[in-house]
């Protein structure tokens, strides 16, 4: 590949969420400090909601590393889960040897009995859940159910839930008012800025071991902003379609061009290419405002 052509000593611009490029700008920075926190009050519920290819699973992971070993932390990173399941995967997690042919009422006393034993030995107990908008009714009840086990101080498990903003939708429902009442601290990621995604890209670059000067100027890094709406899973796949334009051509620059062709080429961004986007929002804009003021002197 090009690591070799521009001095890489690994790829900066994979999809894996790799807690080395963990970036702490403002969103993810603001969102680690909320739940750092209500982890340390001992919250039961904690929530954090972002569009997809914001960076939810990156910060997951970076919350996993952080807490551990201060924590027993139990990670489930697959939510299409049946309440039986959960129960199952939680007593995995917690290193529980399980006979297999237990009911589900004797499961859930035993990870009780657990959870009781853990915490006599001052040990706390965080279940983190990525893509929790895949949980169904029945699970989230089951999840709520979890965090009743607590004694007269404390909470036995805490719950994280990392998910898309179809996470919230559901928790809106009547079916888990109960649940929703028990988030007390929650956050939603938002889109990088222009300027953020300059600073994103030059960091990733200076962790892969890239020490020249910067590849992508601050024009090209606004024109990536514009065309990935500042989404960094979007941002990742321009750069690294750039990168190899370049390096299929044998320049150890990254030009316009380079820019304008990963646009093209990556379809969640196409329609947002520098000029295009634009220029139909304000054509947009433009109809509607007319519209408006020929409705308002209509009613006049």
């Amino acid at each position: 590949m090009y690591l070799s052509f521009f001095n890489l000593s690994e790829m900066p611009f994979t999809l894996t969420p790799n807690t080395q490029f963990f970036c702490a700008l403002e969103p993810h920075h603001e969102a680690m400090q909320v739940l750092t926190t209500a982890i340390e009050m001992g919250e039961g519920f904690i929530k954090v909601t972002g569009e997809v290819g914001t960076g939810k699973t990156l910060l997951c992971r970076k919350l996993l590393n952080q807490l551990e070993p201060d924590y027993i932390v139990a990670y489930l990173p697959n939510s299409y889960l049946s309440p039986e399941e959960l129960r199952w995967a939680i007593a995995v997690e917690l290193g529980m040897d399980v006979d297999k042919a237990l009911d589900q009422q004797a499961l859930g006393q035993l990870i009780n009995h657990h959870l009781l034993d853990l915490q006599e030995d001052n040990e706390r107990v965080v279940l983190l859940i990525d893509e929790a908008q895949c949980l169904s009714w029945e699970t989230l009840e089951a999840l709520r159910l979890f965090t009743n086990l607590e004694t007269e101080s404390e909470k036995l498990i805490q719950v994280v839930l990392f998910g898309q903003p179809e996470l919230d939708e559901k928790l809106a429902n009547n079916k888990v008012r109960q649940l929703r009442q028990r988030i007390s601290f929650s956050y939603k990621l938002r889109a990088m800025t222009g300027a953020e995604v300059v600073y994103y890209i030059n960091h990733r670059l200076q962790v892969a071991g890239f020490n020249r000067p910067p590849l992508f100027n601050n024009s090209m890094g606004l024109k990536i902003a514009r065309a990935s709406r500042g989404i960094p899973r979007l941002v990742n796949i321009l750069c690294h379609k750039a990168l190899l334009q370049a390096y299929g051509e044998g320049l150890n620059t990254i030009t316009n061009r380079h820019i304008q062709l990963a646009i093209k080429d990556t379809e969640d961004c196409a329609k947002y290419r520098t000029g295009q986007y634009w220029s139909y929002s304000a054509l947009m804009f433009s109809v509607l405002a007319i519209a408006a003021i020929w409705v308002w002197r209509q009613w006049l």
